[in-house]
């Protein structure tokens, strides 16, 4: 009886790929740790390291494509989704209008004076805004000036250092407007909101000119009394919030504007 003929091996032509299975999770890896060292925001680069390092131990790179997705935010496998520019499930973020320009402008100062003064403006003695017409540091009349007095305290002066040094590394004109509540004040020196409103910003005109070395060409002092409140004037947080001294540094549109309208007209000879 002749025996049974020995079935040919058929050669595995498929162990390639698990060779570049291997490589495409190197190369993933690889983008992945170069991804989270260029983000800002370490914390969240911390956590896509350690979390695909995670996912890579445990099951190959689905697992770390999803870990990566819960990190970031979005949607796995979904278009336009599952990466670093989306914001959730919603798709991606709106790209934000660009500043004005009298906004940029000022911003770098904003930054320097909201770093500087983070005590006094926690404490609640300043309050630092950008407006149309520039960047507006409030100085509250209880930090700043005794009650119905317009003699700058001598305890503000550290704080005035702070905002003088903004104020000498920009060239922008500063104005320095006055502003009271609306209780009326009569007495000996001021008969009136008005006179008590510019005298605060003449005094400090004087402080930080003299002492700070600011020049005196840059500034200017307007008195407001109570007629442009930033609060109600029916509270007595309200009241306290209106009087203040407004240092504004002035962007440059407001100052052409300022120019354009303080301009003579010419003159017209009649016919």
């Amino acid at each position: 009886m002749a025996g049974r003929r020995k079935q040919p091996t058929h050669e595995n032509h498929d162990r390639w790929l698990v060779s570049y299975a291997d490589f495409i999770t190197l190369l993933f890896a690889f983008f992945v740790v170069m991804f989270a060292s260029s983000q800002t925001d370490k914390g969240r680069a911390a956590q896509v390291s350690e979390s695909v390092a995670k996912a890579l131990n445990d099951g190959g790179v689905s697992n770390a494509a999803a870990a990566i997705a819960k990190v970031l935010g979005g949607t796995v496998d979904d278009k336009g989704q599952g990466n670093a520019q989306m914001k959730g499930p919603g798709g991606a973020k709106k790209a934000d209008k660009p500043l004005p320009e009298h906004v940029v402008e000022l911003v770098p100062s904003m930054k320097a004076l909201s770093r500087d003064l983070e005590e006094e403006i926690k404490a609640g003695k300043v309050e630092v805004n950008l407006e149309p017409r520039g960047l507006v540091v409030s100085l509250r009349e209880s930090a700043f000036f005794p009650s119905g007095e317009a003699v700058v305290e001598t305890k503000s002066f550290p704080t005035l250092g702070k905002l003088a040094k903004v104020l000498l590394g920009v060239p922008n004109p500063v104005h320095l407007e006055g502003h009271t509540d609306s209780i009326p004040i009569h007495n000996e020196r001021f008969r009136s909101n008005w006179e008590l409103s510019s005298a605060r910003g003449i005094a400090m005109l004087e402080t930080l000119s003299t002492r700070f070395g600011l020049q005196r060409e840059r500034l200017a002092v307007v008195g407001y009394a109570d007629t442009t409140p930033v609060d109600s004037n029916d509270t007595v947080e309200g009241r306290a919030r209106n009087r203040r001294v407004d240092v504004v540094i002035m962007s440059r549109l407001a100052v052409q504007g300022s120019a354009k309208a303080s301009r003579p007209r010419p003159a017209v000879s009649p016919k």
